[in-house]
């Protein structure tokens, strides 16, 4: 299949390097690599004048395309119409030499697909499963996984997902892919990271990503993954796996980065749940407290005391928003 790989890029010459030079590696080439570089400086396109890739092509973007949504719909209308599927990578990833070979091998397993995502391996460490019934663990398909605070304390409360990994509970705030075990296997899911995706080509041709994230784009690939869900299949393939280093550099201020958490996430939450019940509501409200009480308890458990408190903050500003001035889906 010809493919063409979307980078989108702000203010990371040096991990965008590195992204590509694995790119380089790949059993699998892009046919065509487009950068849409949002920088406010020009250390990008210097790095890229001083390495050369085969078939790149660079494009600076202005304010008015300025935001990972935004550079994301520009890199598509760049796509040549022999394009098959489009690849999206963040520019701090590094892949594993046959990442585009398993991903674009995919499609042929799953003719019904209309997305593959990739899968990050250095973000936690799973085991085969040796216990059962632990609370202490996550459990799926064979394999465990220590069960990260918040989702102890959401159980204590009644609130723990209630579907599988990658897909969303009536109120919200299921598991992600990274609950997914490195089995090797293909899975189903109905959200995929943006930052480590693929789509047929034709999904552009009914949808777009959001203009309502702007800048960070947090949620953003939820948000399109919810809607695209509805049209057809999405699947997650463990065997097409990439290390992703969450640069700081680009980032939001952990205020800004609160408020979008609980105002994004209420966003995406109305994508798939237009009207939900009293009691998808009343849960959806009282896991917003409960993680914002464990973003809090931060100040007194890590290093960061400062970036938890002010992300709280945020979070607390975004939540007494939602009463006065929710997001409008656009």
């Amino acid at each position: 299949m010809k493919f063409s790989l979307i980078i989108c890029t702000y203010m990371r010459p040096e991990p965008l390097l590195k992204l590509l030079k694995s790119v380089r590696e790949q059993t699998l080439y892009p046919n065509t690599i487009i950068i849409v570089d949002g920088s406010l400086d020009t250390k990008t396109e210097l790095v890229l004048v001083d390495n050369t890739f085969s078939n790149l092509y660079y494009h600076k973007v202005d304010e008015s395309n300025r935001g990972l949504t935004k550079q994301r719909n520009f890199g598509i209308n760049l796509v040549d119409d022999k394009t098959e599927v489009i690849c999206f990578l963040d520019d701090d990833t590094i892949l594993k030499p046959n990442y585009f070979e398993v991903l674009l091998n995919t499609y042929a397993e799953k003719p019904d697909a209309l997305a593959i995502g990739g899968y990050i391996v250095n973000e936690v460490s799973w085991q085969k499963q040796t216990t059962n019934n632990d609370v202490n663990y996550f459990y799926f398909d064979g394999w465990q996984r220590k069960e990260p605070l918040r989702f102890k304390i959401r159980r204590l409360f009644g609130v723990l997902p209630d579907v599988p990994p990658g897909f969303m509970p009536s109120f919200s705030n299921g598991r992600s892919v990274s609950f997914l075990p490195p089995s090797g296997k293909v899975y189903p899911v109905e959200q995929i990271m943006g930052g480590v995706s693929s789509y047929k080509k034709e999904v552009f041709d009914i949808l777009n990503f959001s203009t309502y994230f702007e800048g960070y784009g947090l949620y953003e690939d939820a948000d399109f993954s919810l809607r695209l869900a509805k049209q057809g299949e999405l699947y997650i393939n463990t065997a097409a796996q990439l290390e992703h280093f969450h640069e700081a550099s680009g980032r939001p201020n952990k205020f800004r980065y609160g408020k979008m958490v609980i105002r994004n996430g209420w966003y995406v939450w109305r994508v798939k749940y237009d009207n939900p019940t009293l009691k998808a509501r009343f849960k959806w409200h009282l896991t917003a407290i409960l993680l914002t009480k464990v973003r809090l308890l931060n100040v007194i458990t890590t290093a960061n005391r400062k970036e938890a408190f002010t992300e709280s903050l945020g979070r607390i500003v975004g939540w007494f928003s939602l009463f006065f001035n929710p997001p409008k889906h656009k």
